[in-house]
């Protein structure tokens, strides 16, 4: 069991989160879960135990409630081997002209500030244990669609992640960038079979997390079969 991690995971009540969660606990790692939602994160710690899970609400965009589930995570396990920088949110309203620059700024609050939080409270513990920064960018950020606010936020995430991943192998610690096609998550209009699905993005995150500690897997990019 020398090889199991402890890892943070924001976003953690639902969809992509939620089965990322239960995929490491299923492999036998320990989570630290953060979310908005108390009552789902309460619900799935229940389901993966309270011997593997931990739960502590908190709003990912609030440095301070972030640093809250920091602390506590490490005073339950006593350390971190990684963090799932995976909060995020889309838009209702598309396109600039159109668009509504009150949802801009929620999104671009939790798409960008809640990843900058994450890495800043994370990482003097991640060198600690050489450890790994994991983050659900999208394919969005990799090409330009047209008039997505979107797309731009993620275009951030994309070279963030890129620049982490440098600056994390200095001391030994790796950084991932996801970045996956349309995936069927609360956030989209209707399910589709011809999307991702979450477990997709958490088999990507296993993979990630587990390929041995020389092999620094900067991207896993994701599309849809058909």
């Amino acid at each position: 069991m020398a090889n199991k991690k402890v890892i943070l995971i924001t976003g953690a009540s639902s969809g992509i989160g939620k089965a990322t969660a239960k995929t490491l606990v299923n492999h036998g790692h320990k989570v630290i879960l953060t979310a908005r939602s108390e009552d789902k994160l309460t619900k799935l710690v229940k389901e993966l135990g309270e011997d593997s899970a931990l739960s502590v609400p908190a709003d990912a965009t609030n440095f301070n409630e972030l640093k809250n589930v920091v602390t506590k995570g490490l005073n339950k396990f006593g350390r971190l081997d990684a963090t799932f920088a995976n909060a995020g949110k889309g838009l209702n309203t598309l396109g600039i002209e159109k668009g509504d620059p009150d949802e801009w700024a929620t999104m671009l609050d939790i798409n960008i500030n809640a990843l900058l939080w994450s890495a800043k409270l994370t990482l003097p513990h991640l060198r600690k244990t050489k450890g790994h920064f994991i983050i659900t960018s999208s394919a969005t950020g990799r090409r330009a669609v047209k008039g997505s606010i979107y797309g731009a936020s993620k275009w951030f995430t994309y070279g963030f992640g890129q620049n982490l991943a440098a600056e994390m192998s200095e001391w030994g610690g790796r950084c991932t960038t996801i970045t996956p096609g349309a995936v069927n998550t609360p956030f989209t209009d209707e399910a589709r079979p011809d999307k991702l699905y979450p477990q997709d993005v958490a088999d990507a995150v296993l993979f990630a997390l587990e390929a041995n500690q020389r092999n620094n897997i900067r991207e896993i990019h994701l599309r849809p079969t058909n």
